[in-house]
């Protein structure tokens, strides 16, 4: 399977269904209200910009310029060729990592980072990401990732819990984890960012929470 398949075929599984697109709808409209939180920025990073899910949400502010990265060019690729030409044409995308950022210090206004730190259990790494964003934003970021302190962040602690109870120490491969507020949020602060809000998926139920950060005397 090519790569540009495998990019196909993760766009396809992460589009399906009604759940799905209700899924995306709530996230648009986090966005949406990130964004105004920030101040309605001018010129955002989108990074990782993956298959351009937020790209129409961004081009909704009529003067926005839209710069877009994302590690792997298949998924630019696909990213623009399923845009529709009036968003894609607002769009500059390049091929770069959150943890080296191909653009200068105080580069944009706003880094829109939304499907990134809950792949991070690291948070080494995720410092490392904050370090480039602080470096490269001008104004504000915008991030998005899984939190502890809601009903489904204990339920998955708790049948974490039962799964190393029934298979003993072997662990089975993760790629999404949650995070302790209370950390990440620290860790915001120690890379100079001061916390301007934040957005919950769900209150209460849901892990998913997007935070809307400015750096320190600004």
């Amino acid at each position: 399977m090519t790569d540009q398949n495998q990019v196909r075929d993760y766009v396809k599984r992460h589009e399906q269904g009604l759940a799905r697109r209700l899924s995306l709808w709530r996230d648009a409209q986090l966005a949406r209200m990130a964004l105004r939180d920030a101040g309605d920025p001018g010129l955002v990073l989108d990074l990782p910009s993956g298959a351009g899910r937020f790209w129409p949400v961004l081009a909704e502010h009529a003067n926005r310029v839209i710069l877009a990265a994302d590690p792997s060019t298949d998924m630019l690729q696909i990213a623009e060729a399923q845009s529709a030409a009036q968003v894609r044409q607002r769009i500059r995308t390049f091929q770069s990592s959150a943890f080296s950022i191909d653009l200068s210090a105080n580069a944009v206004d706003c880094i829109f980072c939304m499907r990134l730190f809950h792949h991070i259990a690291d948070s080494d790494k995720r410092r490392a990401a904050l370090d480039e964003f602080y470096r490269v934003t001008r104004d504000t970021a915008i991030v998005a990732l899984w939190v502890d302190g809601n009903l489904k962040a204990w339920r998955r602690k708790r049948q974490e819990h039962q799964r190393m109870a029934t298979e003993g120490a072997r662990q089975l491969p993760r790629n999404r984890f949650v995070v302790c507020r209370s950390q990440i949020e620290s860790e915001f602060l120690d890379a100079g960012f001061r916390i301007v809000g934040h957005h919950d998926f769900l209150p209460g139920y849901a892990m998913w929470r997007v935070y809307v950060l400015r750096k320190s005397g600004y």
